[in-house]
């Protein structure tokens, strides 16, 4: 028997992607096939579907992650599976990997177990190009912002005030912080600049939330790259950068359709990471999955502070959606971890440390039912749990009027999903979901990041120096005000102090910077020592990933 995520996806009687298509209404001439089982879904198509009613979405989002695991992406595939196994038509709509955690800490994000999306192997590697294509585009602009400086600067950028840095789809500290163009006057004037991880660049945010071609080449337009000395602002349409770059990601912008262990549809498109980024995968993608099923499934990254919020106040509305259930994944492991157990002790009963850790799934409860979305708790299994571990859980539920269900679907696919699908659509039909965005528009940019801080995270402020209330003043000036914000914050805590787990308050949320994200029309608020180009750790999972005697890959998760 199969043991690992990769041996068992290895061995997965997959079907033809147009067979996969077939079941949710793709004709094959409208999929693009890279190989039998996946495939880009033509715009032609996702055109003529725009008359279709929409299914119901359902956000599974989770508490805030430890090293025990909680498995979100896992549950949103298993309970995928476990929807079409009561007869529903649904679908899951996920991020694409980043190969920075695949090298790095975390490893592949294709599911696990027995909820997997395959192949896992390609997806979590290079998958459709997409990730290259987005670096490429973000990078070609920043090739042409520099070239336009060499060759006269006619648009009076000040260098020193070059905002667009470059990106690498690679966990890289070295490059946080660099100097370009040495080596004399042939290659350019040098300046300070720094790269960013490809999944916290602004391209793949605007290429997460345009709903076609037309407005991916107006968002990448109004991208803000740099000031002139009198401090205004220059775009990239004024390098005239939007058009060659929309050409970079004209197929990339189709969503990918693959399939899960169970033969299940699912696209997956799109990756911003949710602690540097707004942490969800497309609006195409999900927008066109709603038309094609009754229920569609999709993720936001990390907690529910940072994913779901983003998703709430950033995705959903920008996109018009309207979620209709939230399902919210812990697991006991990490309720321990929460509670103060070390990773070594978490295989012990530890009923006080489980109620003490749940302070954490509380506060998740409260905050995704403050958007008006109601609730349902997926505990994940693990062998371990015990009975009264899992009673403290689901009262700890109860009390705040959600039920939790434990679900199996590691160890047993759709199957051990089934009564968590049958009470996820229970809520999705109730029209019980009243959804509202945390914050109105016309808030201030200060107040809008003061308010998620106290009412998510809850901080008994922010804090920032002059100046950032100088950008502050800019940003509002300059017509960003009405953006909504996308708060970088280590997904390790509801503080800015990783190692605070649980659900500490009263502490102050400290914002670093503000960085304008003018063409994915939002502001990134930088907040304690968060860095948008990660580093490895000490031992990399790279150090583990090899191709055996038979050319296959082992060590990818």
């Amino acid at each position: 028997m199969p043991k690992s995520d990769i041996e068992i996806a290895r061995v997965a009687n997959m079907k033809p992607i147009a067979e996969i298509g077939a079941r949710v209404g793709i004709p094959e001439d409208a999929l693009l096939q890279y190989g039998p089982t996946k495939a880009k879904v033509s715009f032609e198509f996702i055109e003529s579907l725009k008359k279709k009613r929409d299914g119901k979405l359902i956000l599974v989002t989770a508490i805030t992650p430890t090293p025990a695991g909680e498995g979100k992406t896992t549950t949103s595939v298993g309970l995928t599976d476990g929807l079409n196994k009561i007869g529903k038509n649904a679908m899951v709509a996920l991020r694409e990997p980043s190969l920075g955690p695949c090298f790095g800490m975390k490893g592949g994000a294709a599911g696990g177990g027995y909820a997997q999306v395959v192949p896992m192997e390609d997806i979590n590697l290079h998958f459709t190009g997409d990730f290259h294509a987005i670096g490429v585009a973000h990078n070609l602009l920043a090739a042409l912002i520099d070239n336009h400086i060499y060759w006269g600067n006619e648009l009076k950028i000040d260098t020193r005030r070059v905002s667009y840095r470059r990106v690498v789809d690679m966990n890289d500290r070295a490059l946080r912080s660099i100097v370009n163009s040495l080596g004399g006057v042939g290659n350019g004037f040098s300046r300070e600049d720094g790269f960013d991880i490809t999944v916290a660049s602004e391209i793949m945010a605007i290429f997460c939330l345009s709903t076609d071609l037309n407005d991916l080449t107006e968002r990448l337009g109004n991208i803000v790259v740099a000031q002139t000395r009198d401090r205004k602002p220059v775009l990239a349409k004024q390098l005239k950068a939007a058009g060659p770059m929309a050409v970079l990601l004209k197929d990339a912008l189709m969503p990918n359709l693959v399939q899960t262990l169970e033969n299940n549809p699912a696209f997956i498109h799109g990756g911003p990471f949710a602690n540097i980024a707004h942490g969800c995968n497309s609006v195409i993608a999900t927008k066109t999955a709603l038309k094609l099923c009754d229920y569609v499934v999709t993720e936001a990254g990390f907690g529910a502070d940072l994913g779901a919020e983003k998703f709430f106040d950033i995705k959903c509305r920008k996109a018009g959606l309207k979620p209709a259930a939230t399902v919210i994944v812990a697991t006991v492991r990490a309720l321990k971890m929460h509670g103060g157990v070390a990773k070594a002790d978490l295989g012990k009963e530890n009923v006080a440390a489980v109620k003490k850790g749940c302070s954490n799934l509380a506060r998740h409860i409260k905050n995704v039912k403050s958007f008006g979305v109601p609730v349902v708790v997926a505990i994940n299994q693990f062998i371990n749990d015990t009975n009264k571990e899992l009673k403290t859980v689901r009262e700890t539920a109860k009390k705040l009027g959600a039920q939790a269900i434990v679900a199996s679907h590691w160890a047993n696919g759709g199957e051990g999903t089934m009564e968590l699908a049958e009470h996820v659509v229970k809520l999705a039909d109730s029209g019980k979901s009243k959804f509202k965005p945390l914050y109105p528009d016309a808030m201030s940019l200060e107040k809008k990041i003061r308010t998620i801080a106290q009412k998510l995270y809850g901080a008994k402020d922010i804090s920032f120096d002059a100046k950032i209330a100088a950008r502050f003043a800019e940003l509002e000036a300059g017509g960003y005000g009405k953006f909504p914000i996308c708060i970088a914050k280590t997904q390790y805590s509801f503080s800015t102090d990783p190692d605070a787990k649980g659900a500490p308050s009263g502490h102050i949320v400290p914002v670093r910077e503000l960085r304008l994200s003018a063409g994915a029309e939002f502001i990134v608020a930088v907040t304690g020592d968060i860095m948008t180009m990660p580093g490895l750790p000490r031992v990399p999972s790279a150090n583990s990933i090899y191709l055996n005697k038979k050319g296959q890959i082992e060590g990818l998760f």
